[in-house]
């Protein structure tokens, strides 16, 4: 069976929506119980539930045999997988935000609060920019609100939570959306099972 590593959340619906389009049903999938593990025999998959940052790691390791995973976090983790299909499903951006009536003080080293270090480094390193990271995992808004950091680097769909806290959009770094990935060893033993699913995920995506 080919093992899927399909994000929890909304993300996942999409997902599974698509996979399901190709062939690739589970029944399980709406029954309301707490399993991680649905198998679905006769279609030959096997759907692990796991949290979206988790995705890549599962695929890195052979857990899975594919999965689907946001661009950030493979900027920002940089796993060693197989990046296949840009699914054109949930599209965002990476992006700076701060305060409204926030002006950066060049002079200063900038206090960049983010749950994206890596690609915050690189991002900053190209201006030519001091800063020092504040890594946070959660509610990264409030930042800025309290004085923590200057600025926040995070995700950014609708731009309502921003808008709400009093905060706006400075810099976009990255659009960002859902990539099928793919474990490396897997994707030569099982490269004619998952070339014909690319294939035909091809077919029915958004265009």
């Amino acid at each position: 069976m080919l093992n899927v590593a399909l994000p929890k959340g909304r993300l996942g619906d999409q997902v599974y929506a698509l996979f399901s389009k190709i062939g690739y049903e589970c029944g399980a999938i709406y029954e309301n119980d707490r399993r991680l593990v649905l198998e679905s025999p006769e279609n030959g998959v096997r759907y692990l539930l796991v949290k979206p940052s988790d995705v890549a790691i599962y695929v890195e390791y052979g857990a899975a045999d594919v999965g689907v995973v946001g661009k950030d976090i493979l900027l920002d983790g940089n796993p060693d997988v197989y990046e296949l299909l840009d699914l054109g499903i949930g599209k965002c951006r990476l992006a700076v935000a701060g305060k409204n009536d926030y002006v950066e003080d060049r002079e200063a080293v900038l206090r960049v609060a983010t749950k994206f270090p890596n690609v915050t480094k690189k991002y900053y390193a190209s201006l030519n920019r001091e800063i020092e990271i504040i890594k946070l995992n959660g509610s990264i808004e409030l930042a800025p609100i309290l004085g923590l950091s200057d600025v926040i680097v995070d995700i950014v769909e609708s731009g309502r939570t921003l808008k709400e806290n009093n905060l706006k959009v400075l810099e976009t770094i990255v659009p960002v959306s859902a990539r099928l990935i793919a474990n490396r060893a897997n994707y030569q033993f099982k490269n004619d099972v998952i070339t014909t699913i690319v294939e035909k995920l091809m077919e029915v995506l958004p265009q």
